[in-house]
């Protein structure tokens, strides 16, 4: 960001609560960049004895996640989560539970990650041009990002069992 979006000013950096931020030259204005991290839906989706997981068309091949998407200004996230199964998949997604709260710095981004179930027929949307069906007993999470609340997850399911 180079020019303030409230009064056009240069921006520049600056020490802000001890963090470098991006700072309006104009006094007056006082507008700061707090590059807050941005909320997004995680759904863990369990179809039939599998968990899906889908391959986005921007990433390498062979990498596969979890369905993520961006909270919607004023949404509540159980309704982010069953959504964004429904555009990316198609799918009809119920039963949201909670699995946990994650933080993604490398990405600015916070993941609220659901575990669901979902019934209907898979049909990906644009976003996405793959998918590959994980048995349940399977599955292993990653050390980042959304591979966090899959070890918990798989964790949880594990101490249950």
């Amino acid at each position: 960001m180079r020019y303030c979006p409230e009064c056009r000013s240069d921006m520049v950096n600056a020490l802000i609560d001890n963090e470098e931020r991006l700072a309006c030259m104009d006094v007056e204005c006082g507008f700061v960049h707090w590059n807050n991290p941005i909320p997004v839906v995680a759904a863990i989706v369990e179809y039939g004895e599998n968990i899906v997981l889908a391959h986005n068309v921007q990433w390498p091949e062979g990498v596969f996640s979890v369905i993520t998407g961006f909270l919607e200004q004023g949404e509540d996230p159980v309704e982010g989560v069953v959504r964004e199964v429904h555009e990316e998949l198609g799918l009809n997604a119920f039963e949201p539970e909670l699995v946990g709260v994650y933080p993604f710095a490398q990405m600015n981004q916070v993941i609220i990650a659901y575990h669901v179930k979902a019934a209907g027929e898979i049909k990906l949307n644009h976003e996405l041009d793959a998918t590959k069906l994980v048995p349940v007993n399977e599955l292993q999470g990653w050390n980042f990002g959304t591979g966090l609340a899959v070890r918990d997850f798989v964790a949880a399911r594990n101490s249950s069992e």
